[in-house]
């Protein structure tokens, strides 16, 4: 599933960033290019940011 439209990223390239060490919206958007048009999807990577931190903390 595509998080972000413009840049036609999709949700595993998201996660494969955030397996890779990213830790910010801003770090996915460098990676990624997800963010930097229109900024829609930032608060869909948050959101994934968030459940994977949460995953982390209940290993």
């Amino acid at each position: 599933m595509y998080v972000c439209i413009c840049q036609a990223v999709t949700e595993n390239e998201v996660h494969a960033c955030i397996a890779a060490g990213a830790k910010s919206a801003r770090q996915i958007r460098d990676s990624t290019g997800a963010g930097k048009d229109c900024a829609t999807c930032v608060r869909k990577i948050c959101g994934i940011l968030k459940r994977s931190e949460e995953l982390v903390a209940t290993a």
